[in-house]
């Protein structure tokens, strides 16, 4: 029996909750295309990570509204994705309106489906202070509404077993358990080699170095 619904992105923080996911007993992978600018790379991400785990039951599903809605560099090709700057506590341009919540909404849907009693997002609060839907108070409140809102005894539990961890850390988890960290995509721009100037490849180098360890995939230029 399937127990959890694993979101996994392809990118380095869904591959250690994978990875972690597994290691408690069955999963189902989930992705979720929104549009997004590199939706074909992590795609492939998704698909690899999946391979590397045996994983059978796997789900892609379609949100190509979020693009349709905009409102974010990551969906509108015509706003710009910034370069980094970790120091902003301002909402960025990168925000997904609410992603995170249609994204549970499909976890939960598959999840009360196949009678799985958990639902796995690799959510990290580092990434709070521009993210909203990043913040445990949001997947906490996500939970009880998913407990309102599903039959009798479905009883989703929302699991973000990386939430309170910084960069380093989860790389040094992931290194610790075997996540198959080559093959993620984390990238905000390009989808044959990382620009290394977003807030998410600056995010992942300044990980990898503060661990001491090298970034396995390749990049144009990184940030120093």
């Amino acid at each position: 029996m399937v127990k959890s619904v694993v979101l996994l992105s392809g990118g380095l923080d869904s591959a250690v909750t994978a990875a972690i996911a597994m290691k408690a007993g069955e999963c189902a992978f989930l992705h979720v295309n929104y549009g997004q600018r590199t939706e074909a790379r992590e795609l492939e991400s998704f698909h690899l990570i999946a391979d590397y785990y045996g994983a059978g039951k796997r789900l892609v599903a379609d949100i190509s509204y979020l693009k349709d809605i905009g409102g974010s560099a990551l969906t509108d090709e015509k706003i710009a994705v910034p370069a980094a700057d970790l120091s902003n506590k301002k909402i960025p341009v990168t925000y997904v309106p609410f992603r995170n919540a249609n994204f549970l909404s499909i976890a939960v849907s598959w999840a009360e489906v196949i009678g799985a009693k958990e639902v796995y997002i690799g959510a990290v609060e580092e990434d709070s202070s521009g993210y909203p839907d990043c913040r445990e108070g949001f997947f906490k409140a996500f939970e009880k509404a998913a407990g309102l809102g599903t039959r009798p005894g479905t009883e989703v539990r929302i699991i973000t077993p990386l939430i309170h961890m910084r960069k380093a850390e989860i790389v040094k988890k992931g290194l610790q358990i075997k996540a198959p960290l080559h093959l993620t995509w984390s990238c905000y721009k390009d989808s044959r080699a990382a620009c290394g100037k977003c807030d998410s490849c600056l995010l992942r180098l300044r990980g990898f170095m503060e661990a001491g360890e090298i970034d396995p995939i390749p990049y144009r230029s990184a940030v120093k």
